[in-house]
């Protein structure tokens, strides 16, 4: 059984967590300050460790570094007050793998364990995951003969069957959709529900009473009571399509749920329980979002603890003979047309292609070529690519200027002067509406907030 080291000052809290971890079978030995724990890991084959923040001599994040120096992999769960969550993010930072505020309950304790036990064990499957790339991986719906995306695959075999949380990370029209439904139907979960949400495609004001429902009565218009995604996705996974863009009032509760499994609806008060697998996407960087504010730092960690990013087309090209070959197959059946293929010259034409859509966009054309075409083998005539150039994934206002414009800053105006021009202009022709002046501009919606309150203005809502 899984050995548990427990790093705490206070005997009868120490007790506790030995008596509760042993009843649920594990092997646990206790230190009362960092520098017997560091003894005991000397002599003992530990698999977790537990530790408060606030020790005597050695203090909890000091004993942190220390372990992972000594062993980076091994998992350390840090324990903090409330008061110092702050605290709890640095320990992160440093290298814990989680941490629980005080008190906590001894069931949330177990299962922190039992997760990270369960990363543990997926991460050092994963150290041999290169090596046995050799064997083919294969998902319904999901065509991955690229080393890359085989890599994709493995990981996907091995996470699946946890309880992990997993953030997805590519480029718009890659496949996370497709990516996140497998892991939910190689899980322990396949018979629960697969219920998935996509954040920029509802307003703000109504985000909150989506994922977590709302009571008879919560606002005008709500005759009755109605749940929410979480409560529809219990014992089962829930997919949070474009994490990202989920407005900061909204974090602070989805890090509640992450770290508790428990939440009110909107104009309630009885707190409801949920088991719920959280499956989290973003074609956006997560951590220029934490540098800009727009996103929080411990919500972030709670999402990032299985990270899978999934490639570009245009780096798995070896792929596409294979996805096409895939999309003229259901395309054809769905049509009924008598098209046996792709001539070699059409497909040296769609590898040659830089897919700025990814997979999405290669989708569409095969879809438009087999409905279009009036031969029995797509040629290059029939595969219709779209040349015109694209904003590069990224792109910052100044660049958006450039390209939109062509313009300079004026002489003597800064280009952060410029840029707030910019946002002001975009915000006059959009009337008000951030979303719109958003897309103006080709940045996100909460950067746009968090641009207009550096610049003082006030964030009315729209």
């Amino acid at each position: 059984m899984p050995t548990i080291l427990i790093v705490e000052d206070e005997a009868k809290m120490s007790r506790l967590l030995e008596l509760n971890l042993s009843e649920a079978g594990y092997v646990t030995h206790a230190a009362a300050d960092a520098e017997t724990g560091l003894k005991l890991l000397r002599q003992e084959k530990v698999d977790l460790v537990i530790t408060d923040l606030k020790l005597p001599g050695m203090d909890g994040l000091e004993f942190l570094q220390a372990v992972k120096r000594a062993d980076a992999r091994l998992p350390v769960v840090v324990m903090t007050a409330y008061g110092t969550v702050e605290t709890a993010v640095e320990a992160m930072k440093a290298g814990a793998s989680d941490y629980v505020l005080k008190p906590f309950s001894l069931e949330e304790m177990k299962l922190i364990v039992h997760k990270e036990l369960d990363v543990r064990h997926l991460r050092e499957e994963n150290r041999s995951l290169r090596e046995a790339l050799g064997k083919r991986y294969e998902f319904k719906n999901i065509v991955a003969r690229s080393a890359g995306m085989q890599e994709v695959l493995g990981t996907v075999e091995r996470v699946a069957p946890t309880n992990s949380t997993v953030l997805l990370g590519g480029e718009s029209g890659v496949g996370k959709d497709l990516i996140a439904r497998a892991i939910h139907q190689h899980s322990r979960r396949a018979s629960g529900p697969f219920v998935k949400i996509n954040c920029t495609a509802i307003p703000e004001n109504l985000l909150e009473s989506e994922l977590f429902g709302y009571e008879k009565g919560a606002f005008t218009g709500a005759v009755s009571a109605k749940p929410g995604k979480f409560e529809l996705a219990d014992k089962g996974t829930i997919f949070l399509d474009e994490i990202g863009d989920v407005p900061g009032s909204i974090q602070v509760k989805l890090l509640r749920v992450l770290q508790d499994r428990d939440f009110e609806r909107l104009g309630g008060t009885k707190t409801l329980k949920v088991d719920v697998r959280v499956v989290a996407a973003t074609n956006q960087d997560l951590r220029a979002a934490l540098e800009e504010g727009t996103f929080r730092e411990d919500l972030y960690y709670r999402l990032n603890v299985v990270p899978i990013n999934i490639p570009p087309l245009r780096e798995r090209k070896e792929d596409i003979p294979y996805l096409a070959d895939h999309f003229i197959e259901r395309f054809v059946r769905e049509s009924g047309k008598p098209i046996k293929g792709i001539t070699p010259a059409a497909q040296k034409l769609l590898m040659e292609f830089h897919w700025p859509g990814n997979v999405r966009e290669l989708e569409n054309i095969i879809e438009r070529a087999v409905a279009l075409s009036a031969v029995d083998m797509l040629d290059v005539a029939d595969i219709r690519l779209d040349l015109s150039p694209s904003k590069p994934a990224g792109a910052d206002l100044a660049s958006s200027a450039l390209s939109a414009g062509g313009a300079f800053p004026p002489p003597g105006m800064t280009l952060e002067q410029f840029e707030d021009e910019m946002i002001k202009e975009a915000v006059r022709r959009s009337n008000g509406n951030k979303s719109q002046a958003a897309r103006l501009l080709g940045i996100s919606r909460n950067a746009l907030r968090y641009r207009l309150a550096k610049m003082g203005v006030l964030d009315d809502a729209e």
